[in-house]
């Protein structure tokens, strides 16, 4: 099943943190966050901000449309730079709001950010499906999910913060197909969001394959992608802790692609990986060392793309 739905925008919301910090409810099931007391906590958040800043410039230099909604400093939210945890926005004028796993997160979704939004964007209408907290069922954006969206799949690996059950829940409603299947890292541990092991691309996909330990799952998925003609770029388990599966394709005001990225994550490529890639889209980077260490996300978690039609 195919239509015209556009894989990839020029809109992005992007949230600027009034506390970044490391946060102690996420890192329960976050192996890629790490608080070595090096650094104090305003220290912290100042260098977080001074990264969001460059990193929003760059995206904007290069013609991307970053609508920047203010983090409120009350209640404190450490993960607020995260916003595509918690809302999409889909081509019908649909927001979905999401139920997330750590109650510390939970505060983040703001009334506030969607109306900004919904200033420059048509928004039809809104789901919340933050009532699944209660059942302990949580399900978190773009984070637990990655959409292909010209061929009505979502891709997710099984967490603590994906239920099974949600995921079909949710595909049913937006009437996509999930592939839900298993991801563990190099300590035999659960990946606690698919989008730290898989980046998709209009032509393109990038992937931890050593991750997926099931044979038949990762033949499933081999097969989607040969069907969906998608090339293939296989990263390593180290280039993953780098966050090189961390990657979200963008267009730009000249109808051009762009794959975005940390600084390391791109600094762990191969110059064949980088060679595969850019024979798909250019690439950007940017260097977010503080927010990758310390909130164990990267480039394509502080990205929620905007699909919305325009007003």
């Amino acid at each position: 099943m195919s239509n015209q739905s556009a894989q990839t925008t020029s809109h992005l919301l992007m949230v600027r943190p009034a506390s970044f910090g490391f946060n102690e409810e996420t890192a329960a099931n976050n192996a890629f966050q790490s608080n070595d007391g090096s650094l104090g906590k305003a220290e912290i958040s100042q260098q977080a901000v001074a990264e969001f800043d460059a990193f929003v410039e760059k995206l904007r230099s290069h013609g991307v449309d970053v609508v920047v909604a203010e983090d409120s400093a009350f209640p404190t939210k450490p993960d607020a730079v995260f916003p595509n945890n918690w809302i999409t926005f889909h081509e019908d004028g649909t927001v979905y709001t999401y139920p997330m796993f750590a109650p510390a997160r939970r505060v983040e979704r703001q009334e506030g950010i969607v109306k900004q939004i919904g200033q420059k964007f048509r928004i039809n209408r809104k789901v919340q499906l933050e009532e699944f907290e209660s059942i302990d069922q949580y399900l978190e954006g773009t984070g637990s999910m990655i959409f292909d969206r010209q061929h009505h799949l979502v891709y997710a690996c099984l967490s603590p913060r994906t239920s099974p059950e949600l995921l079909q829940r949710f595909c049913k409603q937006i009437r996509y197909e999930p592939v839900a299947f298993h991801a563990l890292d190099a300590h035999g541990q659960e990946i606690y969001h698919t989008n730290v092991m898989m980046a998709l691309g209009e032509t393109f996909v990038v992937i931890c394959l050593e991750t997926i330990r099931d044979e038949e799952e990762r033949e499933l998925l081999l097969d989607k992608f040969e069907e969906t003609q998608k090339d293939v770029i296989e990263i390593s388990l180290e280039q993953m802790s780098a966050f090189a599966g961390n990657m979200l394709q963008v267009r730009n005001a000249s109808d051009g692609t762009l794959l975005v990225m940390s600084q390391q994550a791109y600094q762990s490529l191969t110059p064949e990986q980088v060679a595969k890639i850019q024979s798909h889209t250019e690439i950007l980077f940017s260097p977010i060392p503080t927010i990758e260490k310390y909130g164990g996300g990267s480039a394509r978690c502080m990205m929620a793309e905007i699909f919305l039609p325009q007003k």
